[in-house]
C-alpha cells in the first residue's frame, strides 16, 4: 500500500499541487482506488463522503490526461446536484493548478450560454449534473466520441432523485469503449444492479463496512413530540452548548428548513446563520454555501439534495431536526461532520411517527443511536390537533407498508363503532336477551 503520493509515480506538476493543497498522505479510499484506476479498470468505490473520495478519482485521472489535448472532453463526471459538480469543479481546479488541463462544469438554475461559450473555447474534463449534460449535448455543443473517462459520484443518489431514464441516455450517447467509475456511500440492490449494467469485470473498492457513519462521529437520538418542542430543543441545545463551532441543520422539507431559518434569523441575527434549499436561486445559494465555508456565518441551514456537496472539513455538528425518509441519507448527513479524521457530533430529533425510521435506519448503520433523555429546561409544546392527525396517519402508512393486512386505526375504531351501534340496535329489539346477555357477562 502506498503511504505517500510519490509512491502512485505521480508527476511533479500533480505532486505540487497535492502539497500546496496540504496534503500529506492518502487516505485509505485513494491508498486502494488509485491503482486500478491509473492501470485503466473499471472501479467501483463505496466510500462515504469526508473519506477523500472524489480526489480518489480525480487524482488518477489528472495524471491520465496529463495536459490539455483537442477541443472535446476527454473525462464526463456526472453528479446528482449543482453543488456537489461545483465541489468536485474546485477540487479538479486544485490538483490541476499546475497543467493546462480545461474544465467546464454545467448544471440547471442558470441560462446556459456562458457554459457552452466555455465548452466551445475547449475542453479536457466536464463535469456535470444529469439533466444539464442531456440539453447541452441534444443541442449539439458536446462531441463525445473522444470521451475516454466516464465517472458517476454519488450514484445512491442520483437514483434516489429519479435520475435513472437521464443515466441511461448519457449511456447511449458516450462511447462504448471507455474506462468507468462509480461511487457510492451505500451498496443497495439497485446500485448492484446500476453496476452490472455500467461496469465492466469492476475492482470493488469498500473502504468501512456498507453505510457505516464515520467512526469520529458521536451519535444521539431525542424522543420529541412535535415541531414546536423540536425548535425549543434546538433554541436550548444553541445556547448550552459552547462547542458548537460549526452547524450544519437537515430538514426534510423546504417549508421547515425556512421556518427553521427564519427562527435563527430572529434569534440570532442574519450575519449568524444561512439556508440552502432548492427553492433559492443559483446566486443565492453558491453565496449561502461560501459564506458557511469562509466562517463568515456559524450556521447552515438546509435540505438534502441541496446539501450535496457540502465539503467543509471542520463542522463540529449537525442536527437532523427531521428524521430523512430515504434513510441512506442518514449516512450522508452525519458524514458532513467527524471528517478528515476530526471528531464530530450528530444528534437527531425524532417525532413519534419518525420512529419508524430511526429503526430502519440503524438496522442499516448496524448499530444502536444513543436516546438522550429531553433536558429539563426544555419547555415540551402541546402537539396542535392538525400535526397529531398528521402523525397518526403517517403511522398507519408506515403499519400498512409493514403489513398490507393492516387496514389502519382509523378503519378499527370505525368498525368497532359499527360493533356498539349493532349491538345497542339489538338491544332496543330484545331487551330481555341483552339483559340476560349482560348478566352472563357479569
Amino acid at each position: 500500500m502506498a503511504s505517500t503520493f510519490e509512491d502512485f509515480q505521480f508527476n511533479r506538476q500533480i505532486l505540487n499541487a497535492i502539497a500546496d493543497a496540504g496534503y500529506t498522505e492518502p487516505t485509505p479510499i485513494q491508498e486502494k482506488a488509485i491503482p486500478p484506476i491509473l492501470n485503466g479498470q473499471d472501479v467501483m468505490g463505496i466510500a462515504q463522503t469526508g473519506t477523500g473520495k472524489t480526489a480518489a478519482y480525480v487524482l488518477p485521472i489528472v495524471m491520465k490526461l496529463k495536459y490539455a489535448q483537442g477541443e472535446n472532453a476527454r473525462c464526463l463526471i456526472i453528479a446528482p446536484t449543482r453543488e456537489l459538480a461545483m465541489q468536485i469543479e474546485e477540487n479538479i481546479n486544485t490538483f490541476t493548478k499546475y497543467t493546462d488541463l480545461r474544465t467546464v462544469v454545467l448544471y440547471g438554475g442558470i441560462g446556459p450560454k456562458t457554459q457552452i461559450e466555455n465548452i466551445q473555447k475547449g475542453v479536457d474534463i466536464i463535469v456535470a449534473t444529469p439533466g444539464r449534460f442531456m440539453d447541452v449535448y441534444l443541442a449539439g455543443h458536446i462531441f463525445t466520441k473522444p470521451m475516454q473517462i466516464l465517472v458517476l459520484d454519488e450514484a445512491d443518489k442520483m437514483m434516489d432523485m429519479g435520475f435513472m431514464p437521464q443515466i441511461n441516455r448519457i449511456l447511449e450517447v458516450v462511447p462504448v469503449k471507455r474506462q468507468n467509475l462509480l461511487f457510492s456511500a451505500t451498496m443497495s440492490d439497485k446500485i448492484q444492479q446500476l453496476s452490472y449494467n455500467f461496469l465492466e469485470f469492476p475492482t470493488v473498492v469498500e473502504v468501512t463496512p456498507q453505510a457505516t457513519p464515520a467512526q469520529t462521529v458521536s451519535q444521539r437520538l431525542y424522543q420529541v413530540p412535535n415541531l414546536k418542542t423540536k425548535i425549543n430543543l434546538l433554541k436550548h441545545l444553541l445556547d448550552d452548548t459552547d462547542d458548537i463551532k460549526k452547524l450544519i441543520i437537515f430538514c426534510k422539507t423546504r417549508v421547515v428548513a425556512e421556518d427553521v431559518y427564519k427562527f435563527l434569523e430572529r434569534k440570532l441575527g442574519q450575519e449568524q446563520v444561512k439556508v440552502l434549499h432548492a427553492n433559492k436561486g443559483q446566486n443565492t445559494r453558491i453565496n449561502s454555501m461560501n459564506s458557511f465555508k469562509n466562517d463568515e456565518v456559524k450556521i447552515l441551514v438546509a435540505t438534502d439534495v441541496a446539501a450535496r456537496g457540502i465539503d467543509v472539513s471542520d463542522v463540529s455538528h449537525v442536527i437532523n431536526f427531521d428524521v430523512p425518509v430515504v434513510i441512506e441519507d442518514y449516512v450522508h448527513r452525519i458524514g458532513r461532520t467527524g471528517r478528515a479524521y476530526q471528531s464530530g457530533v450528530a444528534i437527531t430529533f425524532a417525532a413519534e411517527s419518525e420512529e419508524y425510521y430511526v429503526n430502519k435506519i440503524e438496522k442499516l448503520i448496524r448499530q444502536k443511536i444513543t436516546v438522550s433523555p429531553l433536558p429539563e429546561a426544555v419547555f415540551v409544546e402541546e402537539t396542535p390537533y392538525e400535526e397529531r392527525q398528521a402523525q397518526a396517519k403517517e403511522i398507519d402508512m408506515q403499519k400498512r407498508r409493514e403489513d398490507p393486512d393492516f387496514k389502519g386505526a382509523f378503519h378499527e375504531k370505525k368498525t368497532l363503532n359499527k360493533k356498539k351501534k349493532f349491538q345497542a340496535v339489538r338491544a332496543k329489539a330484545d331487551p330481555e336477551k341483552a339483559a340476560r346477555k349482560f348478566r352472563k357477562k357479569r
